[in-house]
């Protein structure tokens, strides 16, 4: 399960400290003249090492496309590419190679594979969501022609700096808005764009939580308060209220679509914890080198990447 999508796919390989993140974008139409300075500014939303809450790995993200490209425009071809770790230090982890750091998925991972790639996390770290901003800065672009936008924010946040002073961490939630998306997208009963976008934003590392509109608070509302009443808007039929955060029986609606996603805390603390180790022997351990102190600032990039494929996926579906 190394592949997001229907149509619009990406499939993304790579580990944290490997030699490289990539992916392959297969079902993206052609002749779509890809605007690189826009990949490289969304790859910087999401760069390491700028600000003092996040990571201070400094890999320079510089992308090599394989496949796909003729002078910069789409073949209707896979879309190859891959970005080299340069900025690697796996020694900071060898002393937590044998140990199980709490709410990582060092325990999960070895249990299910028999071997875990204990070099920054392997597989399960957010080094390898680089990839999904690059596949999503396309589907911003597929998507600026039909005039649909994307924009993401951060709308709670701990104290990320007195998180940082204290050694720990602090979690949040991305809210997104979709704009633009005509009426009767989604694949019912089990394709639903609720239920595409939950699916996505799911694969995140740290995510523990999303809702769609009104989400949980609709289920302290009345019916006559939570539903969203029909109007004539101009000689346009849309809805008084946007409770159902444009998605109605899984079908969008035409109004703006409306999620918020939960980031849980970096779970990578500097603070002492008591684990186990292989053995199931108890130790204590006290998580060095590059870590961010909350996912929130980076994630906002990722959130809208992740809209933006799904949102494409609907748009060839459908």
């Amino acid at each position: 399960m190394n592949t997001l999508g229907h149509i619009f796919r990406l499939t993304t390989f790579g580990e944290s400290h490997g030699t490289a993140i990539g992916g392959v974008i297969d079902g993206c139409p052609s002749q779509l003249e890809l605007d690189f300075d826009f990949i490289d500014s969304e790859l910087l939303r999401r760069k390491t090492a700028r600000s003092s809450t996040a990571s201070q790995r400094k890999e320079p993200d510089q992308i090599e496309w394989l496949s796909g490209l003729l002078d910069g425009v789409t073949l209707g071809t896979p879309i190859a590419f891959m970005v080299r770790n340069e900025d690697c230090k796996p020694e900071d982890y060898e002393a937590l190679k044998d140990i199980y750091r709490p709410s990582h998925a060092d325990f999960t991972y070895e249990q299910k594979y028999g071997i875990r790639d204990w070099r920054g996390g392997g597989r399960a770290s957010a080094r390898t969501t680089l990839p999904v901003v690059v596949a999503g800065a396309i589907a911003k672009q597929i998507l600026r022609e039909k005039d649909i936008q994307i924009i993401a924010k951060v709308t709670e946040m701990g104290d990320a700096e007195q998180a940082r002073r204290e050694g720990d961490t602090v979690g949040g939630i991305v809210e997104c808005c979709i704009k633009g998306v005509p009426a009767g997208w989604g694949e019912p009963m089990f394709g639903k764009f609720s239920a595409e976008l939950a699916h996505a934003m799911f694969s995140l590392p740290a995510v523990k939580g999303f809702e769609v509109g009104d989400g949980f608070a609709l289920a302290k509302m009345k019916g006559s308060e939570a539903n969203d009443t029909f109007i004539n808007k101009k000689g346009k039929i849309t809805t008084a209220t946007n409770h159902s955060g444009g998605i109605q029986g899984g079908i969008t609606n035409g109004n703006d679509v409306v999620f918020r996603v939960a980031f849980k805390p970096i779970p990578s603390l500097a603070k002492p914890q008591q684990t186990v180790n292989r053995a199931g022997e108890t130790c204590q351990i006290t998580i060095e080198g590059r870590h961010d102190v909350c996912a929130l600032p980076r994630a906002v990039v990722l959130v809208e990447a992740l809209a933006a494929m799904v949102t494409v996926d609907a748009m060839l579906l459908r």
